[in-house]
């Protein structure tokens, strides 16, 4: 399964989508407005629903990862934390669900902002941690690219923000007229 696989393609099956409501594509919108605005223009930076749950999987994924490596077990929280908006984007791709796409893409897209916030931090250590040692720093220290811990977290904001943006552009474009 390809990210590529996952995205609607532009030939005759964009029009088996049903077509969004005026007022969905608002409030998806919306959604994407108050995440980014959280991401980029608050100190805070926590979506409280969104960024709990995404709490949770980061933690269960250690341990299950943990369970096959425990070298590995340090990626298991980033992975988990990927893994199920990505699920749920093949999902609701599967499945034709046009609202319940683009708001697992927002999902994908508020995870990949907070990853990359994390990931930022690795050198700085100032977010508080739930327990142990800072997963960024130990990976980045394996990969030998601590000192560039910032530029490889804008990155991953920056992707975010992108995958934020298309999932409202294509949200608008696939709004019926209502």
């Amino acid at each position: 399964m390809t990210l590529n696989s996952m995205l609607p393609r532009e030939d005759s099956e964009e029009n088996d989508w049903p077509p969004l409501s005026t007022g969905a594509a608002l409030a998806l919108s919306l959604l994407a407005a108050w995440i980014a605005w959280q991401h980029f223009l608050t100190a805070d930076a926590w979506v409280f629903l969104l960024d709990n749950a995404n709490l949770a999987l980061h933690e269960a994924g250690h341990p299950i990862v943990g369970l096959f490596s425990d070298r590995l077990s340090v990626y298991g929280g980033t992975i988990f934390q990927l893994l199920f908006p990505i699920l749920f984007v093949h999902y609701f791709w599967r499945q034709r669900q046009t609202a319940g796409w683009a708001a697992s893409l927002l999902w994908l897209a508020d995870n990949l902002m907070n990853i990359g916030r994390y990931m930022k931090d690795a050198r700085a250590q100032l977010l508080p941690l739930v327990g142990g040692d800072h997963d960024w720093t130990e990976i980045f220290s394996r990969w030998d690219v601590l000192a560039h811990d910032v530029r490889i977290g804008n990155s991953f904001k920056m992707l975010g923000l992108g995958l934020a943006v298309y999932a409202v552009w294509w949200v608008w474009r696939h709004r019926g007229h209502d």
